[in-house]
Parts: structure tokens; C-alpha cells; sequence
């Protein structure tokens, strides 16, 4: 008798049947494995379908050439890559609980969750800021938020977002203090991201805390004086121009409300994952392989959300959509297409 076959008579099956010092593979019935897999894979379709649309109408579209689109361009493109390169292999894993793909993949692959991630919060602290001055100062607002000042912004969110995540994971500086521990619980099959209690803390603040903190300032002050301006204009029924005051003014707040449940949507979306983050080092790391799944793909379900929010809120997104299907954008002058009334 192989020792194959004595460790399937114990009831244990291991990640790779040829090494007995492999990870132990959770077991799972053909049904179950399958609808996580319809499930997974379906969300996977949804979340690049979704952010490919946003990519294709904000580059085809002259009209949608502003600076709070192309922010928002490359927010899709951030979640559209977590869709293409991070879920599909994180699918893999958590339905057959091993990792099949090399530590040196995932090391690469842990890299580029973390910095989607890190890139989509900080996305959202530069569109905060960006309905900031379009509410909160609109005379300075053309001269401060510029096509050029947006791609400045944009550049230093990947690079932030590149330097964070890949310098901590190969640079390994997460598992000082604790390599002892983290040999201890390492087998082959397994790809998970330990943190010490220091970088436990530093990584998740400055990937999301910090910056979801910021995020939400500047929208609660975006709000109050919002409503300042509707009370002053109020009164000024009799004013000519103030009829095209309150339609901008009724705009801005609606495309700032709409970014702010995108926020929203985000910090529900990843705060449980942060959360089992900052406190499993000073847990002694009990947090289970289920609940560490479970958090991280409620993260992963905030890249199929935006497109969707889009979609309910965002009219020009729909007729966007519309032509898309139809074929529209190969006619002629498609790029100048009016997706909406200024």
C-alpha cells in the first residue's frame, strides 16, 4: 500500500498526493465545488463585462472626456484588471482551497490584489476631492481640476499603489519578527499574506484607512455646503440666472451623491476584509480559511458593483451601453454622439 492511498484510508487529501508535506485539501462535494465555481465565475463575466463598458464609453465619447471621467476611466480599469488578473486564480483557490500556481506567482498575484486594491480607495479620495471643487468652489474648479493636474493625480495613485504592494510582499519585510510562525503554518499549496502586528497595522491604514477616513470628510463637507448653496438659492427666487444656478447646483449634488454611494458601496464592500486584517496578528492569526474568504470576495464584489451603480445613476452610461450593443460605435461621428444635455 502507497502512502497515497493510507493518507485517503485516514480520510485526508493532500494539495499534491506526491509530497506528504503539502497543504491538506478541504474536501468538498462535486455539487458544492460547482456552484462556487457558476457562482465565482459568473462574477468574474459580470465585473469585466461591466468595467469594459465604462473603458470603452469614456474613451470612444468625446463628451465624456472631463476630468472626473477619466478618474473614474481608470477606476474601471483597476477593477476591470481584478477581474481579468487577480479573481479568476483566487476562484481557484478557494474552491479547491490549495494554491496550484508557484510561490513566485503568488507572490505576484498577492502584489497585484493588494494593489487594486490600494489603487481603487485612493481613486476614490481623488474623485472626493475632484466633486470637492466642483460644489464646493465651481468658479476655481476648471483652472484646478485640469485634464493635465488629473494624469499627474492619476500617475502618482499606480505608483503609490505599485511601490506599496509589491515592495512589502518581496521585500518580505511582513513576516519580520514572525518567520518562525510563518514557516511553522507554510506548506506546499498554500498562498496567504501574514502580516506582523506592525505592517498588520501600517499596510491596512495606509491602503484603506486612512484614505477611506479622508474620503469621508471631504463628502460630509461636500454635503453640508451643497445644501448651503440650495438654501441661498432659495431665496433668490426672483433672479434670472437663478433658475440655471439651481439646475447646475441640482447636478453637481447629484453626480457627488452618486460617487458618494460608490464610497459607500467600497467601504462596506472592504472594510470586513481590513477589519480581520489590522486585528488577526494581535488574534494570534485565528481568523479561519473561510472567513478569510468570505471577506475577500465581499472586497472582490465591489469591482461588479460600480458598474451597476453606474448604470442606475449615471444616464449616459445606459445610452452608452445602448450603442455599444447596436454596433453604434463603428458609424461615422459616433465619438461626437450627445450622451447628455449640459
Amino acid at each position: 500500500m502507497n502512502s497515497s492511498e493510507i493518507w485517503n484510508l485516514n480520510g485526508l487529501q493532500y494539495c499534491f498526493d506526491t509530497d506528504n508535506s503539502s497543504c491538506i485539501r478541504i474536501m468538498r462535494s462535486k455539487a458544492t465545488s460547482a456552484s462556487m465555481y457558476i457562482f465565482m465565475a459568473g462574477t468574474i463575466i459580470f465585473t469585466i463585462t461591466g468595467n469594459l463598458v465604462v473603458i470603452i464609453s469614456v474613451t470612444h465619447f468625446r463628451q465624456l472626456h472631463t476630468p472626473t471621467n477619466f478618474l473614474i476611466l481608470s477606476l474601471a480599469v483597476a477593477d476591470c484588471l481584478v477581474g481579468l488578473m487577480v479573481m479568476p486564480f483566487s476562484m481557484i483557490r478557494s474552491v479547491e482551497t490549495c494554491w496550484y500556481f508557484g510561490n513566485t506567482f503568488c507572490k505576484i498575484h498577492t502584489s497585484c490584489d493588494m494593489m487594486l486594491c490600494t489603487c481603487s480607495i485612493l481613486h476614490l479620495c481623488v474623485i472626493a476631492i475632484d466633486r470637492y471643487y466642483a460644489v464646493c468652489d465651481p468658479l476655481h474648479y476648471v483652472t484646478k481640476m485640469t485634464v493635465q493636474v488629473t494624469g499627474v493625480l492619476l500617475f502618482i495613485i499606480w505608483l503609490v499603489s505599485v511601490f506599496l504592494a509589491f515592495g512589502l510582499i518581496f521585500s518580505e519585510i511582513n513576516a519580520e519578527g514572525i518567520k518562525e510562525f510563518v514557516k511553522s503554518v507554510s506548506c506546499e499549496g498554500s498562498c496567504t499574506l501574514i502580516l506582523n502586528k506592525v505592517w498588520g497595522v501600517v499596510a491596512p491604514s495606509i491602503a484603506f484607512f486612512i484614505p477611506a477616513f479622508a474620503t469621508i470628510c471631504i463628502y460630509i463637507k461636500i454635503f453640508i455646503v451643497a445644501e448651503k448653496h440650495m438654501r441661498v438659492l432659495s431665496i433668490q427666487e426672483n433672479v434670472a440666472s437663478s433658475s440655471i444656478l439651481k439646475v447646475k447646483n441640482y447636478k453637481e449634488r447629484k453626480a457627488a451623491k452618486t460617487l458618494g454611494i460608490v464610497i459607500g458601496t467600497f467601504l462596506l464592500c472592504w472594510l470586513p476584509f481590513f477589519t480581520t486584517t489590522i486585528t488577526d496578528p494581535f488574534l494570534n492569526f485565528s481568523a479561519t480559511v473561510t472567513l478569510s474568504d468570505a471577506v475577500l470576495w465581499l472586497g472582490y464584489f465591489n469591482s461588479m458593483f460600480n458598474p451597476l451603480i453606474y448604470g442606475l445613476f449615471y444616464p449616459w452610461f445606459r445610452k452608452a451601453l445602448k450603442m455599444i450593443l447596436r454596433g453604434a460605435l463603428f458609424g461615422a461621428g459616433s465619438t461626437s454622439a450627445i450622451l447628455f444635455s449640459d
